[in-house]
């Protein structure tokens, strides 16, 4: 554990990312508040095999070439709907910086109508508190730039946790609920990411970076039209007893 994160701190903190998914569904209905679990996949190879895959034959299972080339990697940004369990606008990309993170949050917000407000559940990589996210925000809250003080000095741009509190802040139109530290595993995102490792990526064949980004965008269709449906969340975020 962090020494920064007290204990207090961390059960505060997944107590309220707990609650945030516990309550989407209401909250969806009556405030028409979308409540989204997002972060980026990274590294995500595009491994082409050198040799064709052995078929499933009977009493034999299916083999798969252990050689390969590599095409290079791809970062995938995805949004979990955490109401209706699909993911909504993921977003492909040779980067994951802040200027992507931002770009990507902005897209997600203009990608569906009707939608009052918006939450993101993020864990707390710095692009995700970023100076850039904090002036997009301001921005749709009609808050004066020039109110934001200086990065690295003064103000809401100060550093990482000031930048935190403001993106917190649950009267703006968009803002983020963030994980404790070291508690990524709170992200539902990550439960799907897993499901898209086991599916596709571990035992895909990719002849190049373009051909990897059509076969998870495949995906995405295939698990948004068949498999999709919310995680039943059990965990209220009180800490487990030893």
């Amino acid at each position: 554990m962090n020494p920064k994160c007290t204990a207090e701190e961390l059960a505060a903190g997944a107590k309220q990312v707990c609650e945030t998914y516990l309550m989407a569904e209401e909250r969806w209905k009556n405030e028409g508040l979308k409540t989204v679990s997002t972060d980026e996949k990274t590294g995500m190879q595009a491994l082409e095999r050198n040799a064709p895959d052995l078929p499933l034959k009977v009493a034999r299972t299916r083999k798969q070439e252990f050689e390969y080339t590599r095409h290079g990697t791809l970062c995938l940004t995805a949004n979990w709907d955490v109401v209706n369990g699909k993911i909504i606008s993921p977003t492909l990309s040779e980067t994951r910086d802040e200027k992507d993170f931002q770009q990507h949050i902005e897209k997600t917000t203009q990608s569906e109508q009707g939608v009052a407000k918006w939450c993101f559940v993020a864990d707390n990589l710095n692009t995700h508190k970023s100076e850039l996210l904090v002036l997009w925000v301001a921005t749709l809250a009609n808050i004066p730039l020039e109110t934001l003080g200086t990065k690295g000095k003064s103000g809401v741009l100060k550093n990482m946790e000031t930048r935190a509190a403001f993106l917190s802040n649950s009267e703006h139109p968009v803002y983020f609920v963030y994980t404790p530290k070291h508690c990524s595993w709170l992200n539902q995102i990550e439960i799907w990411f897993s499901i898209l490792s086991k599916k596709l990526l571990r035992h895909g064949n990719f002849t190049s970076k373009q051909n990897l980004k059509e076969q998870v965008e495949q995906f995405i269709d295939y698990f948004n039209q068949v498999l999709a449906k919310p995680f039943k969340w059990n965990y209220n975020g009180k800490p487990c007893s030893l």
